[in-house]
């Protein structure tokens, strides 16, 4: 047998042991297990299983029959019952088969044609700024965005010499961190359900508005913004460090160079309809869906409460099904042409999306697991401890990264931590809604957003990957270094100097000046 193997199988056996032991510590056991097996074997699906394996274990006190029966009746039943997890699962699996119908039917040759050849400029570069571009516009929704972006745009970039690992970090970057600052997204709802249970814990619902506060937190969410400021940089000076340096060399030995000149004399309408009516139609939807009373007059308040009311799971199946019947009729002809059957088409690009779902349904099961471990509540309750004032946004920001990271989920981070930490900032200020509070709101959501970029089992992390058609762990060696760096500016920069008072636009601007500058004074330190 192989090393690598057996060290993963005699974790996994350790298992058996750590059932024995009474320790809090052990509801981490499976993120320890799951982590392991998928740097080892670098397979996804099978470190995913295995952890949560060994999490089934522990909740059957070793009995592995019981375990085995727990993991259908108690984890992945009650997954696949989900409404929004079946509504992923459907969007998924419907984007991949309405991006093969664009693909195939000449839209997408033609718009990479005119993308590539009606404008003068580096090719490779203007892929990644379309796909940072149509990122930002995608606000709405994280996994929506990462699929959405990666599918439509991945042709362009293996036609312009984008390596598969670069724009799966795009992809990532501008998924949850637009989501999470956005006031228009399917995240407000939760973000603004959090706080309350944040005031809630201190008596404070009454004079604390949940949406005035996440409005004022929203410049000291310094991840996000320093996620989406280096990823400009990186775009503009062409920064590939460590793994994705290898990444983009290797892609360039592999012959997939530059090619500007796509040969194609069809109409780009039939891709670009379907691609528009899908980002109206979510835009539509999810504001119809949600709204109360009548649609209009139209302000801020009522869009972002239409969009945190909103049946997502929904909007999500019924736009992206009507998109595909969209694209299905407006490439039927050309595909027709080619001598293939569109509805085979469509049904091939689901299949290839079959096997990226299975990783998604098991980070699900494992993320039940450590949810009925309370494995987020022994984590935090580890990280806890007395510190200034000062230091504990900071403090909040790296246990949610820590949490996060473990767990894979963002959400149940802000739905663990939130409530936790809100009442220990109001306490520090004896109830007032100081800079202090909004740093500490903001470091929540940064921290969760942090897993959400890097952990193995965080869904937009998998579903970035699988868009971009490369394995999720691929996906995290690459973008961690850039993830690193800005949590590390957002620590240095952010947090740290507004817990002591700085204004949260000095630390914005400075972090600009920071990042601009970056990839000059690390030259050839890191690059390697």
């Amino acid at each position: 047998m192989k090393v690598r193997p057996l060290i993963v199988l005699i974790v996994w056996l350790c298992t058996w042991l750590v059932v024995l032991t009474d320790a809090s510590w052990t509801a981490l056991w499976p993120s320890v297990v799951a982590l392991v097996s998928v740097f080892l074997l670098n397979r996804s699906l099978s470190g995913l299983l295995i952890g949560a394996s060994a999490g089934l274990i522990l909740l059957a006190n070793g009995n592995p029959f019981n375990a085995f029966v727990s993991g259908f009746s108690d984890h992945l039943i009650p997954v696949l019952q989900s409404a929004w997890n079946l509504s992923v699962l459907i969007f998924t699996l419907l984007l991949g088969g309405f991006v093969a119908l664009l693909e195939k039917g000449g839209g997408i040759q033609a718009l990479m044609r005119k993308w590539f050849n009606n404008s003068e400029g580096n090719t490779k570069r203007r892929v990644q700024w379309g796909a940072y571009s149509l990122g930002l516009i995608c606000f709405f929704d994280g996994l929506a965005n990462s699929m959405l972006v990666g599918k439509s745009l991945a042709p362009m970039a293996k036609k312009a010499g984008v390596s598969r690992q670069k724009m799966a970090y795009i992809v990532d970057s501008t998924s949850s961190a637009v989501a999470c600052v956005a006031v228009i997204s399917t995240w407000i709802a939760y973000q603004l359900s959090m706080i309350r249970e944040g005031l809630l814990q201190v008596d404070a619902e009454s004079t604390v508005q949940p949406f005035q506060l996440f409005l004022n937190s929203i410049p000291f969410n310094y991840y996000c913004w320093f996620t989406l400021i280096l990823l400009a940089v990186v775009i503009s000076k062409d920064w590939n460090i460590g793994p994705m340096r290898r990444a983009e060399a290797d892609d360039a030995n592999r012959g997939n160079k530059p090619t500007p000149e796509v040969e194609s004399n069809g109409s780009a309408l039939p891709a670009l309809i379907p691609l528009t009516f899908l980002i109206i139609g979510l835009l539509i939807g999810l504001y119809g869906n949600g709204v109360e009373g009548s649609w209009f007059p139209l302000s801020l308040k009522k869009i972002s409460d239409a969009y945190g009311n909103a049946d997502a799971a929904l909007v999500l199946v019924c736009v992206s099904a009507a998109a595909g019947m969209l694209a299905y009729l407006l490439n039927v002809s050309g595909i027709r042409k080619l001598g293939e059957h569109a509805s085979q088409v469509f049904g091939d690009g689901v299949l290839k999306l079959f096997n990226p779902v299975l990783i998604l349904i098991s980070a699900w099961v494992l993320s039940s697991t450590l949810r009925e471990l309370d494995a987020v509540h022994v984590l935090s309750g580890m990280l806890n401890g007395n510190l200034p004032p000062s230091t504990f946004p900071a403090l909040v920001f790296v246990t949610g990264a820590l949490i996060s990271f473990s767990t894979g989920t963002s959400w149940g981070t802000m739905g663990i931590l939130m409530p936790l930490a809100l009442p220990v900032a109001l306490g520090f200020t004896d109830g007032a809604v100081i800079p202090l509070i909004h740093g500490t709101v903001a470091a929540v959501f940064s921290g969760a957003v942090f897993g959400d970029h890097c952990s193995p089992f965080s869904d937009t992390t998998i579903v970035s990957s699988i868009s971009c058609g490369i394995e999720p762990m691929e996906h995290v060696r690459t973008q961690m270094p850039y993830a690193l760096i800005a949590a590390s500016l957002a620590i240095l920069i952010g947090f740290l100097p507004s817990g002591l008072g700085l204004t949260p636009y000095a630390s914005l601007a400075l972090g600009v000046i920071v990042l601009f500058f970056l990839p000059t004074l690390l030259r050839g330190k890191i690059d390697s």
